[in-house]
C-alpha cells in the first residue's frame, strides 16, 4: 500500500524543480537516514529497516507539511520551508517524521482506525471488499493529504517517542538538536487561528516544548560525538 500510494501521489502532485531545495531535502533526508541505520545497528534494532528504501522527494504545495510512509519515502512540502528557514531546521521536520515511520506509530493508527470503521477486518480483505475505504485510512494515518483536520492525529505518546528519536537521528547526523525547539515555536507562533495542516497532527504547546528541553542534553551528547 506504500508504495502505491506514494507513487499515486508523486503522480498527482508536482516535484519540485527548485534544484538548492531538492539539493538540500536529498542531502538532509540521506544524513538522518545514515544516521537512523547507524542508531539502529548500534542499539541491535536492524531488522526495523528490513523492508525500507529510502526515497526523498520536495513537492510544490503550500501547505505545511511533511511525512514519512513505511519503507522510508519521504515527502516534504515546499511550504514548510519558511518555518524550517535552515537545513538543521528541515532536519528537525524529517527525523521527527522518520521516527514516527521507524516506531511504526502510523501502523498503530491504522490498526485502530481500522479497527473502529471496520470492525477489525483483516487489511487482505478489507483491501478486496473496500478499497476506496482502506486507502482513505491509509493516507489519513500517514498524513497524506490536503485538508487540515482530516489526518488522524498522533497521540501525545507517539509525540513524545518522535521527538526524541528524531532528535537523537538529527544530532547523529551532525545538525544541532537544539535547533529543534526553535523550530516548534515559530509553528506554534505562526499557527494562528487556523492551524497548518502539520499542527493538526502534531500538536504544539509549552509541555511539548518543555519536553523537548529535557530530552536535549541527552541529544546533544550525540550530536557533540558526532560532529
Amino acid at each position: 500500500m506504500s508504495l502505491t500510494s506514494y507513487d499515486q501521489f508523486l503522480d498527482t502532485n508536482k516535484v519540485s524543480t527548485n534544484q538548492q531545495q531538492v539539493a538540500m531535502v536529498k542531502r538532509t533526508g540521506v544524513n538522518i537516514a545514515r544516521a537512523v541505520e547507524q542508531y539502529l545497528k548500534d542499539n541491535g534494532y536492524e531488522s526495523y529497516l528490513k523492508h525500507f528504501e529510502w526515497e526523498f522527494n520536495l513537492v510544490e504545495n503550500d501547505v505545511p507539511n511533511a511525512w514519512c510512509m513505511p519503507g522510508g519515502k519521504v515527502v516534504v512540502y515546499s511550504g514548510i520551508l519558511p518555518l524550517t528557514k535552515t537545513e538543521a531546521g528541515l532536519a528537525v521536520v524529517m527525523g521527527h517524521e522518520v521516527a514516527h515511520a521507524v516506531a511504526r506509530h502510523g501502523n498503530e493508527r491504522m490498526s485502530h482506525s481500522m479497527l473502529v470503521q471496520m470492525g477489525g477486518i483483516a487489511l487482505g480483505e478489507a483491501l478486496k471488499e473496500k478499497p476506496n475505504e482502506t486507502q482513505a485510512i491509509f493516507s489519513s494515518a500517514y498524513g497524506i493529504g490536503s485538508q487540515v483536520g482530516v489526518m488522524l492525529p498522533f497521540s501525545r505518546q507517539h509525540e513524545y517517542e518522535a521527538d526524541k528519536m528524531g532528535l537523537i537521528f538529527m544530532a547523529i547526523a551532525g545538525y544541532d538538536p537544539q535547533e529543534a525547539v526553535a523550530f516548534w515555536q515559530r509553528m506554534a507562533e505562526n499557527s494562528g487561528q487556523k492551524p497548518p495542516e502539520f499542527l493538526s497532527t502534531h500538536p504544539v504547546d509549552t509541555k511539548r516544548i518543555a519536553a523537548l528541553n529535557e530530552i536535549m542534553p541527552e541529544a546533544i551528547k550525540y550530536y557533540q560525538e558526532n560532529r
